[in-house]
């Protein structure tokens, strides 16, 4: 009867620190404190389990903060398993899975809520012919046409429309060629 009733005690905190993943971490506000507590544990007080919940979203965010390694969430965990008022080995056994499944998504989704800036989602280019200019002398003359998408993840994107003549281009891959010069420098350095 204790296996079995390990068993489930482990499914509930398993379903537990999915729900903290899907609330804190992948934006799922549909998942509550009061859906978690009446799906996975009916039978607790609410102070038992808001006192449960504390300490895993608290054991979680630790582990999250740290980004932990394998060999790191095993320490983290034994020390906490022989912590005074810890967590037991079982619930170690449980977080330590739940960190090697999760640990790749919580970290690529923390990245992309800490990005602040824009992203270049998409590019175009062509070469066209100018026909119309205040000087007769441009009529003809090429020029560089770039279309740019800019956004975010999830939101509506700009679209950045370029003209460029041949001096402008000259320019651009210049300092093109300058950012990649850098770029090679720095990893070179490291």
């Amino acid at each position: 009867m204790t296996v079995m009733a390990d068993a489930e005690s482990a499914k509930s905190l398993s379903g537990l620190l999915n729900g903290i993943a899907q609330r804190r971490y992948y934006g799922n506000k549909d998942i509550t404190e009061e859906l978690l507590k009446r799906e996975l544990y009916p039978d607790l007080s609410q102070d038992e389990f808001k006192a449960l919940l504390e300490k895993m979203v608290g054991l979680v965010k630790s582990i999250v903060s740290a980004d932990m390694d394998l060999n790191q969430i095993e320490a983290f965990l034994t020390a906490q398993s022989k912590k005074q008022g810890g967590i037991t080995a079982e619930q170690a056994a449980v977080l330590g899975k739940f960190w090697k499944n999760h640990k790749k998504k919580i970290r690529e989704s923390m990245i992309s809520q800490i990005k602040w800036e824009n992203t270049l989602k998409g590019m175009k280019w062509r070469i066209d012919l100018k026909s119309q200019s205040r000087n007769a002398d441009q009529v003809n003359t090429p020029v560089a046409i770039v279309e740019m998408e800019i956004g975010k993840n999830g939101k509506e994107s700009e679209f950045l429309c370029l003209e460029f003549n041949e001096t402008r281009i000259n320019q651009m891959l210049k300092r093109l060629s300058e950012v990649e010069g850098s770029i090679t420098e720095l990893t070179q350095n490291s």
